[in-house]
């Protein structure tokens, strides 16, 4: 939820839908961002002092010194194993040590490093892969990252390497400039004052800057979050991409204001190569994109010239951070793929929800009370709608103590859970981190007693206005915090929780409604260190230490689910993202899959967007479409604020509730896919939602659709975004390729545009040629309720009469599958008309009670007959066949989905 306290809800709410600009800075009003962005590209003052190098196995050391200031700095370059070169640049000798990010790299990563020459003009690295190197040209200082002739990326061929150096006071008021006059007059260097609010700098100017630039490259991607297209735009004449975690009330579409999270990650891709720039720093930060194919680097004119090329694109982008050091991954691919098991190196994988987290969820600001949210789950079950999670928002807790419910609303809280697990299904309840400061308030008074608050400026507790009124901000950086936090959970501290109810982390950018733009101040003290330096990271510090204590309630067994809002790079590692406080509008429909597939590409995959929109009240159609669009998308969940009217699934006519009852039947069918998808994710990094360009790197048609999505590699779907719609046109990549229509099994060549005719009962969905996907076709009222459920195998054969796939299946809820090895993984091969079950694993452990019921071979010839070959028996299996469509089904075969199994067609 966003800023307005309860008592001017309706106020805010019918007045028109848009952000107030005035309460969010702009870079001009940035004074660090302003400063940088008025030094131009030119010659760097900067310069490497090669008689400085040193060089051990893991890195290179070399000072830096600014002629201008004379201000050394230290570069350390690192190569890291996986195709990845690591730059950090610091003062040498700062006045006190600046921060550098912690509990984000996931360890530090492997290095070894070998000089290939060296001489007065710079330093050439070998980089370990076949004619990569890294060259360190001296005057002015510059790296180039090079691959036989061409030059994959510079850093500093614009000259805009800037590091403002910790200072006294004294010594900025007595420094003249260029013009001579003294710099004491420069505003925003040691204080700034935005609206009513003044940020004191103690430390002074602080801010770093680098470029970088991309030759050959057109398309970058990534460093969300802002509601805007996949590809980034170039911010020439506009405001640069801005990342600092903000509680956007009612956020503009299109355009770069920052949101509720940031993740520091772009990535580039053209036909030959994708590559990542990861710059982890957690302060506010800006990046300024441009299209550069005239005003190329000397160096990149010389090349040019050699290579005979004149109108090569490329793409410049700086980086403006204001304080911390500068510490930049640059992640070489090749492959999409690499890129993202490069990233995930770092910073670590999608966390592996439990299986009912992939389900849908109900929710809205506030199902009123324990008779309400029985009446809702029954709403379920009498209209034949599954689901697995209901959700209670802020009105839940008394008085909006967090960690309490409501004597009066939610008298009886475990009974109402109980409730709830008899029918297999589970609760979130909110927990936000801001507190109410009220001495009669358990949590707060441990708080107190433990001096775990942020400070203020002035070192007393930092209080700032929120949902209960005034409220402290527990200082979550601290590990202390964090486990004391964690110890809250537990079932005999968190009064009438159980084993189904999980955790909501909102309003954690953090959002202080009488702060700076919504937020904490700058100058709010964590530890020795200012708020300006961690901002970006306290949302993931609180989604942490809240997945920490979910897992350490049941003694480390059972998996943890925590939404948050706010995220930073490797908030992947504690669950699920959502694209905050959307609207009922039909943009913001169309703006949640580039948002999620912008997330996905930076290693959150377990995203999502409220369905229906918070703000506002959908059309019918609009509804509709949203649930067909949300139930194709990983993290699935309806939320409506709390003047909205009612909209639970049956509230719009029979008419609508069999269309939604329908999609989200297909998101249950699904859930074999999901699971085994979000498995691969957080074995590998891949993103489960992702552009169509991740699978197809060459076909540049693909490079900026945004409007249609792969789930996983086998499944394509162009959901219906426009108002009206009798028709989408969807772009089905793949020469050579087939697709098929997962409700029709019509097939469809691959590499063309596809016009289809939709109803509002459309929802376009493609199966890819050379697939298996499991499914359970079974839906019951919640996930739990299908466990042992049977399968059925959807083969869809390539022209070559070729299908793969995988089954995963485990317990869907604790870590066995980690600790003693307690899954099944097999893989689903369709060659030679035979089609094949295979162990993955063979020394892991875990029975089944499911199995398979039917199988569908899409494009297949009629069998003379079918045979199942198994326990080395061969047994005869019924089958039909449709000639129209081409369509083999094989029924009840009968094998448990654990088993080895060949069926051969005769």
């Amino acid at each position: 939820m966003g800023l307005l306290s309860v008592v001017c809800v309706s106020l805010f709410f019918s007045s028109t839908f848009a952000v107030d600009r005035g309460n969010f800075k702009t870079c001009d009003q940035s004074a660090f961002c302003k400063r940088q962005r008025a030094l131009k590209p030119g010659q760097s003052p900067y310069r490497a002092l090669l008689e400085t190098l040193e060089l051990s196995d893991s890195r290179l050391t070399l000072q830096l010194i600014n002629d201008n200031n004379k201000v050394h700095l230290l570069l350390e370059l690192y190569r890291l194993q996986g195709n990845m070169t690591r730059v950090k640049i610091n003062e040498l000798k700062p006045l006190k040590p600046r921060f550098e990010v912690p509990d984000v790299l996931i360890a530090e990563p492997p290095t070894d490093l070998s000089v290939l020459s060296k001489d007065d003009n710079g330093v050439v690295l070998s980089l370990g892969v076949k004619n990569q190197r890294l060259i360190v040209s001296a005057r002015p200082f510059r790296l180039d990252i090079m691959q036989g002739p061409e030059v994959l990326l510079s850093l500093n061929s614009r000259g805009l390497l800037a590091f403002e150096h910790l200072r006294l006071h004294k010594d900025t008021t007595e420094t003249k400039n260029k013009d001579g006059e003294s710099d004491k007059e420069e505003v925003g260097l040691w204080e700034e004052t935005f609206k009513s609010h003044t940020d004191t700098k103690p430390n002074g100017p602080t801010s770093i800057s680098l470029d970088f630039s991309l030759p050959g490259v057109e398309h970058v991607y990534g460093i969300p979050e802002h509601a805007d297209d996949l590809k980034l735009k170039t911010t020439d004449g506009g405001d640069p991409y801005r990342l600092y975690n903000l509680d956007v009330f009612q956020y503009e579409l299109y355009n770069p204001m920052a949101l509720y999270g940031s993740i520091p990650v772009m990535l580039a891709h053209n036909t030959q190569r994708t590559m990542g720039i990861f710059w982890l720093n957690a302060a506010e930060t800006w990046v300024d994109i441009s299209s550069n194919t005239t005003g190329k680097t000397v160096f990149g004119k010389m090349l040019d010239f050699v290579q005979g090329s004149s109108e090569n694109p490329q793409t410049d982008v700086r980086w403006i951070s204001e304080s911390g050091i500068i510490d930049v991954f640059i992640m070489l691919g090749p492959k999409p793929s690499d890129v993202f098991s490069q990233y995930a190196s770092l910073t670590g994988t999608q966390s592996f929800p439990p299986l009912a987290s992939l389900g849908y969820h109900q929710c809205r600001w506030n199902y009123n009370d324990q008779e309400d949210v029985k009446s809702v789950d029954q709403g379920f079950d009498q209209h034949d709608i599954p689901y697995d999670f209901i959700w209670l928002d802020i009105e839940h807790a008394d008085g909006k103590r967090y960690f309490t419910w409501d004597p009066h609303k939610f008298p009886q809280p475990k009974e109402m859970l109980q409730g709830l697990m008899d029918k297999k299904r589970k609760m979130v309840a909110i927990v936000d981190p801001h507190i109410r400061v009220d001495s009669g308030y358990k949590i707060h008074n441990e708080i107190t007693s433990k001096d775990f608050y942020v400070k203020n400026k002035d070192g007393r507790n930092y209080e700032g206005w929120c949902w209960p009124g005034n409220s402290g901000y527990p200082d979550f950086t601290k590990p202390e915090m964090r486990a004391w936090w964690a110890s809250m959970f537990a079932y005999d501290q968190y009064e009438g929780s159980m084993e189904n109810l999980f955790t909501w982390n909102d309003m954690n950018e953090p959002s202080v409604f009488n702060g700076p733009e919504v937020t904490m101040h700058k100058d709010a003290l964590h530890g020795k260190w200012e708020h300006r330096d961690i901002h970006n990271i306290y949302g993931l510090y609180v989604q942490m230490a809240t997945a920490e204590g979910q897992t350490r309630r049941s003694g480390g067994v059972e998996r943890p689910f925590v939404l948050t809002r706010a995220f930073f790079a490797g908030s992947q590692r504690y669950g699920a993202v959502w694209t905050g406080d959307n609207a009922a509008e039909w943009d913001h429909l169309k703006i949640s899959i580039p948002m999620c597939l912008s997330l996905g590409l930076v290693g959150v995959s377990f995203c999502g967007a409220d369905v229906g929109g918070f703000f506002k009240n959908p059309s019918t159609e609009l509804l509709v479409r949203w649930y067909q669009t949300g139930a194709y998308q990983p993290f699935f969940r309806a939320h409506a604020h709390l003047d909205t009217t009612r909209r639970e699934p049956w509230l719009f006519g029979p008419e609508n509730t069999a269309l939604i009852r329908e999609v989200i039947r297909q998101r249950y069918a699904l859930l074999p896919y999901w699971y085994q998808l979000l498995y691969q994710a957080h074995k590998t990094g891949m993103p489960v939602m992702r552009p169509l360009w991740v699978d197809y790197p060459k076909d540049t048609a693909t490079f900026t659709i945004d409007d249609e999505f792969l789930i996983g590699r086998d499944l394509l779907v162009h959901p219906v975004t426009e108002e009206g719609s009798r028709g989408v046109t969807a772009y089905l990549p793949g020469a050579g390729e087939v697709w098929y229509d997962v409700h029709t099994f019509q097939k469809h060549n691959g590499a063309q545009n596809l016009y289809i005719p939709v109803t509002l009962s459309s929802i376009p969905v493609f199966q890819r040629g050379g697939s298996i996907i499991p499914r359970k076709d079974r839906v019951r009222r919640s996930s739990t309720c299908m466990e042992n459920d049977p399968y059925t195998l959807y083969v869809a054969l390539s022209p070559k009469k070729f299908a793969e796939g995988e089954l995963y299946i485990d317990d869907g809820h604790s870590f066995n599958y980690d600790t003693k090895k307690e899954f099944i993984h097999r893989s689903l091969t369709f060659a030679n008309n035979a089609l094949t079950s295979n162990n993955l694993c063979p020394n892991c452990n875990f029975l089944t009670s499911s199995w398979i019921e039917k199988v569908l071979i899409l494009g297949a010839s009629k069998p003379s007959k079918v045979l199942l070959k198994m326990d080395g028996k061969e047994t005869p299996v019924d089958f039909e066949f449709d000639t129209s469509m081409s369509v083999l089904t094989l029924r009840k075969p009968g094998m448990n989905a654990g088993a080895d199994w060949t069926l051969l067609l005769q």
